[in-house]
């Protein structure tokens, strides 16, 4: 599969970005498309980076296939967890990998699941070097995409860098990841119907920009999981394809704009402010799909409940037919958490240990986290305080 587009031509008017990923492989073999593609390529000093878990997964392999079959020179450079044992990309992380990377260092391998890609992500851009990227579990949407969600003095904030120049994704190793991980990237992908409806009304409310090319292939993907929950539920090669694709697709969706517009919205921002407070508080993290799902639930159920009464106290005039549409295109919260229980995932903030003083915080105080106006941030300027 060829993406590489030197321009976007979309009808929608706005800025668009080339996406310059030259090959994405979901198949099989994939040691030996890697190895392939850069020979190629001609790289000759490549950086594994992994974690312990995905260094006994593919890390190490492909560090040895490397040095064995290119005769190029490789190193394998494993993220030393925190000391509550999670691989996190902080400051910690982002130090260790550019001082263990040698300088003729000249191509970066992602070779692990999200935190392993942003911690790659950003140090191969600010070395000027490119990367490739190979999932070991189809638990996140940021493959494909520009974005590092880092970890900077205990707050989450996310920096655009860019985005590798090829994926390879190898269908054994993502359906033997654990139907945590699985779960959770299921979760990522059920948070657009939140998402999606927060970046319409954002446009809408403020004619922000709007791309309905981003919004089909991120409406696609979303519902192509749903479609086949069942097969991914039970970690069936197609079913394990579908998900994956649906998170290439996602990535895609925001790399055209340049934004993470389409793919988050209320529930990542609910979910980031969870994460934050469990740095802060010191406790271990729980997977970002598995926040998303659950915050999703609960920001579905403010909009379809509290948020539309509360709509009708406002005079938007010829606005308010257009929010009850978006809103009434978002799935009810009963039918998003059958799903997400289906494929084996949390579906209420106490499986995850989040307080109900959290999940009360989070819905007063998330928003401030992204400068959007997402009906949960609305919500909070014009009613909160009537409450």
């Amino acid at each position: 599969m060829i993406v590489h587009i030197d321009h976007f031509d979309c009808s929608c008017g706005n800025q668009h970005y080339p996406i310059e990923i030259e090959k994405i492989h979901i198949g099989n073999n994939t040691l030996d498309h890697i190895i392939t593609y850069i020979m190629e390529k001609g790289f000759k000093n490549a950086v594994i980076v992994s974690d312990d878990i995905t260094s006994s997964v593919i890390g190490k392999k492909l560090s040895i296939e490397i040095r064995e079959k290119t005769h190029f020179e490789s190193k394998h450079v494993i993220i030393e967890p925190n000391d509550l044992g999670d691989v996190v990309a902080d400051e910690r992380s982002l130090i260790q990998l550019m001082i263990e990377s040698p300088s003729e260092t000249d191509i970066f391998i992602a070779a692990g699941a999200g935190t392993i890609h942003d911690i790659t992500r950003f140090v191969s851009f600010k070395m000027g070097k490119p990367f490739l990227s190979v999932p070991t579990a189809p638990s996140v949407d940021g493959y494909t995409s520009m974005g590092a969600p880092l970890i900077v003095k205990e707050k989450k904030i996310t920096f655009q860098t860019h985005a590798p120049i090829a994926m390879f994704a190898d269908l054994k190793i993502l359906m033997e990841a654990p139907t945590r991980m699985i779960a959770a990237g299921f979760g990522d992908i059920l948070g657009k119907a939140t998402s999606l409806a927060d970046w319409k009304f954002d446009h809408l409310m403020t004619e922000k920009p709007f791309c309905p090319t981003a919004y089909d292939l991120t409406k696609k993907a979303l519902d192509s999981c749903i479609l086949n929950v069942d097969l991914i539920a039970t970690k069936d090669e197609d079913g394990i394809k579908t998900l994956m694709e649906a998170l290439v697709h996602s990535g895609l969706a925001m790399l055209i704009i340049g934004q993470s517009f389409p793919a988050s919205g209320a529930e990542h921002h609910v979910s980031h402010y969870w994460e934050m407070d469990f740095i802060q508080k010191h406790k271990p993290q729980k997977l970002h799909g598995e926040k998303v799902a659950v915050a999703c639930g609960l920001v579905a159920t403010l909009y379809k409940s509290t948020f539309k009464d509360r709509i009708n106290e406002t005079d938007l005039v010829d606005k308010k037919d257009k929010v009850f549409q978006i809103i009434d295109e978002i799935p009810d919260h009963t039918f998003l958490k059958s799903l997400v229980r289906k494929v084996g995932g949390e579906t209420s903030p106490s499986s995850l240990g989040i307080s109900e003083g959290l999940v009360n915080a989070s819905l007063k105080e998330a928003h401030l986290i992204r400068d959007r106006l997402t009906m949960l941030a609305f919500y909070n300027k014009y009613f909160r305080h009537n409450e």
